[in-house]
């Protein structure tokens, strides 16, 4: 439980629950009314970005894609959403002194648990003690869900990195995220997992933006193959189609970045791998988003999906 004197600072910084929806309510005439204190017409992207299985370097996609956006100018944040195998900071070799829970039970604030992370993306490290977000108080979930929302005036990204697999919470941040990204590679395996988690997907939200990328192929062509033999079975079975985002090359460079822990887009810029990535950032920044209703409420959904 969060002690007294964080509860209070709490309540310094937002204010009475009259307060917090006051507060709420400006922010949503803010992005409603196209702008905010800092001249953005539009709020935060959020993308959750899965695989059904593990294996097809998901994290590494997540990394590389989120070191990319930067590169274009967008102020990326990553949330390591595994939270029984953090994955995000071995990636890039970072220790990271808190994490999530700290902000919950602890007396930290969202900013100071959020590591620096390569081309100035920051990352949000994952809780192995999640399961206590069952056990919060309504204060507790007011503020939780008013720190996500302060983000909104400094991100264009939020980059959730799921766990692999379709357990509970996977799908909860996948349902309650705006737009879905499905890695998958060539494997019959990995095809297989992929058409399941978009199946699970769109059973429960049709209108759901669902975006396939295809890693660690040869060439596009074979890319382009793997993902029509998933659309089509989606086509087939769940009457509507899925959007091919893009491909990553097989690439040696990524193998040799992985072993050093640092990201391949950083390390080598002009290997095959890193234009796949650059191409894929341009992809997602060139593409207009989700519309999309006040961001605070979409924050509060987000949170309240994974507590409850």
């Amino acid at each position: 439980m969060r002690n007294t004197k964080t509860t209070s600072a709490a309540h310094r910084i937002f204010g009475t629950s009259r307060d917090q929806a006051s507060t709420l309510r400006r922010m949503a005439s803010d992005d409603s009314s196209g702008g905010t204190s800092r001249g953005r017409t539009a709020g935060t992207r959020i993308i959750a970005v899965t695989s059904g299985k593990g294996g097809v370097g998901k994290t590494n996609v997540v990394g590389n894609l989120a070191a990319s956006l930067a590169e274009l100018g967008k102020k990326v944040v990553v949330l390591d959403a595994d939270f029984g195998l953090a994955n995000i900071d071995v990636l890039l070799g970072l220790t990271p002194r808190f994490h999530l829970g700290h902000v919950l039970f602890g007396n930290k604030s969202l900013a100071e648990v959020m590591i620096q992370g390569p081309n100035g993306i920051k990352i949000i490290p994952a809780s192995s003690g999640m399961q206590r977000l069952a056990e919060l108080t309504s204060e507790q979930r007011d503020y939780l869900v008013e720190s996500f929302a302060d983000l909104q005036s400094d991100t264009d990204y939020l980059l959730i990195d799921t766990a692999a697999g379709i357990s509970r919470n996977v799908i909860h941040f996948l349902l309650s995220a705006q737009e879905v990204i499905v890695v998958s590679a060539p494997e019959p395996t990995a095809i297989v997992d992929g058409y399941a988690v978009i199946k699970i997907i769109l059973k429960e939200d049709p209108a759901k933006p669902v975006q396939v990328i295809i890693n660690s192929v040869q060439r596009e062509e074979e890319a382009r193959e793997v993902f029509a033999q998933i659309n089509s079975v989606v086509r087939r079975f769940l009457g509507r189609d899925v959007n091919y985002l893009g491909h990553i090359e097989r690439d040696p460079h990524v193998t040799q970045a992985v072993r050093a822990q640092v990201l391949v887009a950083c390390q080598c810029p002009d290997a095959p791998a890193s234009r796949c990535f650059r191409r894929l950032a341009r992809a997602i920044s060139q593409q207009a988003g989700v519309a999309r209703v006040a961001d605070n409420m979409v924050w509060e959904k987000l949170l309240n999906d994974w507590i409850n």
